[in-house]
Formats: structure tokens, sequence, C-alpha cells
């Protein structure tokens, strides 16, 4: 699969134009920011937990289409998830980008898929990176128990 399939194409443009999960989140809430200052991609990701299982994700930010696509089928799949399997799920998109691994994606995240063709386009990988890295420093709050503004 890659980037010039049409399928792939279509999810990845369907999941960058789509304003859902794109909003901030109300108190309380976690929330981490990621940059790419050599690109540009900016994004805030926001999460609420009630401290074993996400039970809402959002992001709002500036970015690539393949960036800002990741974000939204971040927060697509980890909605409900324990933090556990959240976390996992980022070490399974990072195994696919940058390992050349084939990960199966639970239920209901399985668009996930359309990205792995970034991992051919070495300087697009930070792009679909972003949210998921950031993601991982976020959880690590959430296992802390520290939402944001509480620090």
């Amino acid at each position: 699969m890659n980037l010039d399939d049409d399928l792939y194409r279509e999810i990845i443009l369907d999941n960058y134009k789509s304003t859902r999960n794109r909003r901030a989140l109300e108190s309380p809430v976690f929330k981490q920011e990621g940059v790419n200052p050599s690109c540009g991609d900016d994004i805030e990701l926001y999460l609420k937990s009630d401290g074993d299982e996400i039970t809402d994700a959002s992001f709002e930010g500036v970015g690539c289409s393949i960036c800002i696509a990741s974000a939204n089928m971040l927060c697509n799949a980890i909605k409900g998830m324990h933090v556990d399997e959240a976390e996992a799920l980022v070490d399974r998109v990072k195994g696919m980008l940058t390992r050349d691994e084939t990960p199966e994606f639970p239920e209901g995240a399985e668009d996930l898929e359309a990205i792995q063709g970034v991992a051919k386009y070495p300087v697009r990988i930070k792009c679909a990176l972003l949210s998921w890295n950031t993601l991982h420093r976020l959880l690590e709050e959430v296992r802390g128990g520290t939402p944001a503004g509480d620090t």
C-alpha cells in the first residue's frame, strides 16, 4: 500500500478534512503541544481520562494533510482505550513507519493503515508521527495524574 493508492489517499484526505476531532476539550483535560519546526506543523492534543481509560480526545493546530489526518485518526482510535492500550498503539504506529513492521490495529483503528505509505517518504514520517509522539508524552502526564495547568 502506498500514498498513491486511491483508497488510502481518500482516507487521508477525509481525515484531513474532518472537523469532528478539531476542538479544544473543556477542563479537566490533559494537553500537550507538538511542533515540527522544520515544516511548520504545530498541534495541541487534548485528552480526558478517568485515570485508566481515555474518555475523549481532540486536537487543534495547523499542519500538512499527513499531520492533520494522522492526528484525526489518532483521536478516533484512542477514544475508549485504556492508557496502556493507547501506548501500545503508539508503538505499533511508530513500528509501522520507522521499523517496517506490519501491525494489527484494533477494531475502529483500521484507517491507520492508510498512513503506512508515508514510510516510503522519509521526510514525511515526522509529519505522520507528530501527534503520536505528542500522545506518548501526554500519556506520561495521564499516568502521573497531573492535568494541564496543575503543574
